[in-house]
């Protein structure tokens, strides 16, 4: 609202730091939507106060940033320690089910009734002042007791004597899109806890089992006995909070938000024009710097790109050089291609199709450990062929439920000898399967996929794209074979978050770097983007392949019997991944992928063919030719890369550099 009397203002950056939808609140005013947008358009920044509330905003303004609710872990810690009791609670018979916070509209007075009516042994206690409702519609019992407000300091002493804590909101619009910053201060006090089913308290507590999910009485009844019961230290429960809580700290929420407001005033003070600070968007026709500021490196680093190539190298580069660093994306995220985020229905999906780490180089995978805890998956994948699902990677019982045979595994090597076509030269992926395997099982499993994923025949492929693909006499049905396979536990996002969480790095979303190239000088540049771009295609474009998603949610607790189904045959699309698979996610709903390739679009594989690679090589010279500018990563150097390829590659190219430097 202070909008309307801070427009004379000309400061140097503009931040909007979204809390709630205050619009859905009770006796919100009319106008509040009409100044919202006024200050989507003049913000530099928008943080919001919570995933689901990111979500709602996201696509308003170009540059916003989730930060959910943080805790003060050794001030709410207290409440596991102290003894001596309020006066005004010490009388308050056990079991105590607690909650402190505003009492207004957001809460379930319904479901507060419920409770007290069905257990009148326990005691609710309410802590917090009464606010927009009348005190007289509170359910009156003598189990409730309403202690009124409290000061801040004196919360943990209350939080002392409870034996659960518990979140009892309403579900309707004032509280579509609340983060309550409670929910980590009751853990951070041991307290078991149950809640309603807010979107942002049961992703990521109630997937992660920190905290019980009940909408009625009869089943916050049932989930309390049970978080009574079940979730104590003897049971493992709080030390699974206890490593949750050490991930997040207001000290990284404000760090974290520090970096952005720095990046914000330093893009905004060497974009504009004329000495005016402030308030012009970057732009796309920037002028020559000031020959003062092409003197002035602000950053000895820029890193094209935040995807796992560039993020690796960023944070080599701040950590373990000393360099400031300033990474930009054109995407509205950070991550690239394996980017995560949590959906409309709270489901933890892959945006660009399922990412499955593995890998067999210990130095990637206790690098990237750093970053991210993980959580043990093998992936399994089926095809859909002769209307059965069978395994893929053919293995021993593909051929036996294809066929309907009985085969062992010294059989099966027999029956791949007496079907393969031995071929004299091996040249393209055509060649590798038919002499694996033979001409049928190439045209049920292999020819009409690849036409589909590569636009290509397989007698056009080079035959490092089907070689990666086993077959296998016996019956190991893992897709990958790897030494280290796993996920991270939060979610690929949150790990790129740690990894560029660093004083060092700065980081501008929804950017192309050409835009900012003159305005933030910088010593040395990363690039990790499509290298013929970087040249203006002087030697022509080199083909890629795109995708498209086609993502769907599905009310059932499973869509499919396998994370990945192939589809060789019939279908427009290649497979179908369900995502709970991959991440390990509980939910009541689904979400799933489906993936169509196309020509066009933005770039994922490059295209294996010895003329892409006759044009590359040119431009692979015209690279090695720039000084000052390093290609890393799948598009800046024309390879089908893995994730774990991609994190290689990138820590040999910072030890190169850090040589030089």
């Amino acid at each position: 609202m202070a909008i309307a009397w801070a427009s004379h203002l000309e400061p140097e950056a503009v931040i909007y730091d979204c809390m709630d939808e205050l619009s859905a609140f009770k006796g919100a005013s009319p106008t509040l939507k009409n100044y919202e947008a006024e200050l989507f358009r003049r913000a530099n920044l928008v943080f919001t106060g919570g995933q689901s509330l990111y979500e709602s905003k996201v696509n308003q303004h170009p540059n916003v940033y989730a930060f959910p609710s943080s805790v003060d872990v050794a001030h709410f810690g207290q409440g596991r320690t102290l003894k001596e009791e309020p006066a005004d609670q010490a009388n308050i018979p056990h079991p105590r089910l607690g909650f402190f916070g505003v009492i207004d509209e957001r809460m379930d007075i319904e479901l507060l009734a419920g409770i007290a009516e069905a257990r009148p042994d326990w005691h609710l206690v309410l802590i917090g002042p009464v606010v927009k409702i009348d005190p007289a519609v509170l359910p009156q019992y003598e189990n409730i007791h309403y202690l009124g407000s409290k000061d801040y300091k004196d919360l943990p002493a209350y939080l002392a004597g409870w034996d659960l804590a518990i979140l009892p909101f309403a579900r309707n619009e004032s509280t579509r899109f609340i983060s309550p910053t409670k929910t980590p201060e009751y853990l951070a006090a041991g307290k078991p806890v149950v809640s309603t089913s807010i979107r942002d308290v049961v992703r990521p507590y109630g997937d992660l089992k920190l905290v019980r999910i009940a909408d009625t009485a009869e089943e916050f009844v049932v989930a309390a006995e049970q978080a009574l019961q079940e979730d104590t230290p003897a049971s493992g429960w709080l030390s699974r909070v206890d490593a949750f809580l050490e991930q997040i700290s207001w000290d990284w929420t404000w760090g974290s938000m520090m970096q952005l407001i720095e990046s914000a005033i330093a893009t905004t003070q060497n974009t504009t024009i004329n000495g005016k600070n402030g308030k012009s968007p970057i732009s796309t026709d920037i002028p020559e710097a000031p020959s003062i500021i092409t003197r002035d490196f602000i950053f000895d680093y820029l890193v094209v790109g935040a995807g796992f190539s560039g993020s690796v190298i960023a944070e080599r580069l701040a950590r373990n050089s000393g360099k400031k660093v300033l990474v930009v994306d054109k995407r509205n995220h950070i991550g690239g291609n394996a980017y995560d985020h949590y959906d409309d229905h709270g489901i933890l999906v892959h945006k660009y199709g399922p990412h499955i780490f593995h890998t067999s180089s210990r130095e990637v995978f206790d690098y990237l450990s750093q970053f991210t805890p993980w959580r043990s998956y093998e992936h399994h994948v089926l095809a859909s062929v002769d209307g059965q699902l069978v395994p893929i990677p053919i293995n021993l019982d593909t051929i036996n439920k294809l066929y309907g045979m009985n085969l062992n595994s010294f059989q099966a090597e027999e029956f791949f000898q007496s079907v393969a076509e031995p071929r004299e030269h091996i040249r393209t992926s055509e060649d590798v399967v038919i002499s694996k395997v033979g001409q049928e099982l190439y045209e049920k499993f292999f020819k009409n996929y690849t036409r589909k994923q590569w636009g290509l025949d397989p007698s056009e492929l080079d035959k490092t794209v089907i070689a990666r693909i086993p077959t296998r006499t016996n019956r190991d049905s893992r897709y990958f074979t790897d030494s280290y396979q796993a996920m991270p536990l939060h979610g690929f996002t949150r790990m790129f978050e740690n990894m560029l969480n660093h004083p060092n790095i700065k980081v501008m979303l929804n950017t192309d770097y050409r835009e900012i190239e003159k305005a933030i000088p910088c010593r040395e540049m990363v690039y990790t983007g499509p290298v013929d771009e970087f040249f203006d295609c002087r030697y022509g474009k080199l083909p890629y392949r795109s995708l498209d998603f086609k993502h769907e949610t599905h009310h059932t607790p499973v869509f499919q019997s396998a994370p990945v189904i192939n589809y060789p045959n019939e279908q427009l699309y290649t497979r179908i991944t369900e995502f709970k698979y991959l991440t390990g996610q509980e939910h009541s709903k689904t979400s799933i992928v489906y993936e169509f390739p196309k020509a066009e679009g933005d770039p994922y594989y490059p295209v294996p063919r010895p003329e892409n690679q006759e044009i590359y090589k040119q431009y692979k010279a015209l690279a090695e030719s720039t000084s000052g500018v390093h290609f890393v990563g799948r598009l800046a150097t024309y390879k089908y890369l893995n994730m774990d390829h991609c994190v290689a590659q990138a820590l040999a190219t910072y030890k190169e550099i850090a040589v030089k430097a």
